[in-house]
């Protein structure tokens, strides 16, 4: 889903694809409150070729693609390990100098509790939004995608870099100040890294949710092919159901459904 922060709360439009380009834009957020229904015809492209597959890898793609794809190179999921600013590229020069030879954010966000993070500065305040994310503060901006990733590496041992998804969307937040741990993880780090350090205010997010679920019991097409329930509400990439169900719209990129209320 595409986001967008408007008076402070998230706006979610669904991109509908034909022929790897989006044709239709649905507003997601006018179903909030009501009956939808999801319903999947088995069929999956991959969001990188267009062609037909029975599986997909990484958020829709064959696994030729999950292999080949820059969209998949592993300086994604670990930023320490691009080497772009070297002149080396680990699949694909021209995509990694467009995307990761530019400048970098390092982030603090509140998810349920908080954690460590590394974007792209055309990422702010997505990156958040998409993780479900109630505050987020930059900490530090750096000119290339390898020297954030430096600085994540140096604070993962005092501070998460993943999100507990289930209590996000529980909505259970740590009561830790996000300007006080600003504060501690910038000691543990040495002058080399320091130099990147910048102070930024924190950005507050409102998710659109009538009620967050008590336990939460996750759904995917490939599995229940047709969703008939109430939507609750939107937070990260999740449609939150009545009875505690969520989906996951982004592990289902490439899928063939239609949508109704």
């Amino acid at each position: 889903m595409h986001s967008s922060l408007v008076n402070g709360e998230v706006e979610y439009t669904l991109p509908l694809y034909s022929n790897l380009n989006p044709e239709h834009f649905l507003s997601m957020n006018q179903f909030i409150g009501e009956q939808i229904n999801i319903s999947f015809s088995g069929q999956i492209n991959c969001v990188v070729t267009g062609k037909r597959i029975r599986k997909a890898y990484g958020e829709g793609m064959s696994y030729d693609a999950f292999k080949t794809s820059p969209l998949a190179v592993e300086s994604i999921i670990r930023p320490e390990l691009s080497r772009i600013h070297e002149g080396i590229a680990l699949r694909d020069e021209e995509w990694e100098r467009k995307h990761h030879l530019r400048p970098h954010y390092v982030y603090i966000t509140k998810t349920a509790g908080l954690k460590v993070g590394v974007t792209n500065e055309t990422q702010i305040p997505t990156r958040w939004i998409d993780q479900g994310a109630v505050e987020g503060l930059i900490i530090a901006k750096t000119p290339h995608r390898q020297a954030a990733g430096l600085i994540e590496v140096a604070l993962k041992q005092y501070i998460a870099d993943r999100t507990n998804w289930r209590k996000m969307l529980q909505n259970e937040l740590t009561t830790e100040d996000i300007l006080v741990k600003r504060e501690e993880l910038i000691s543990y780090l040495d002058n080399d890294l320091k130099q990147h350090i910048v102070d930024e205010q924190p950005l507050k997010i409102k998710f659109p949710v009538i009620s967050y679920p008590d336990k939460v019991k996750s759904m995917k097409l490939d599995k229940v092919p047709l969703i008939e329930k109430k939507l609750m509400g939107i937070k990260g990439q999740y449609l939150i159901f009545e009875e505690g169900y969520v989906m996951n719209i982004r592990s289902h990129s490439g899928y063939y459904i239609q949508i109704t209320n």
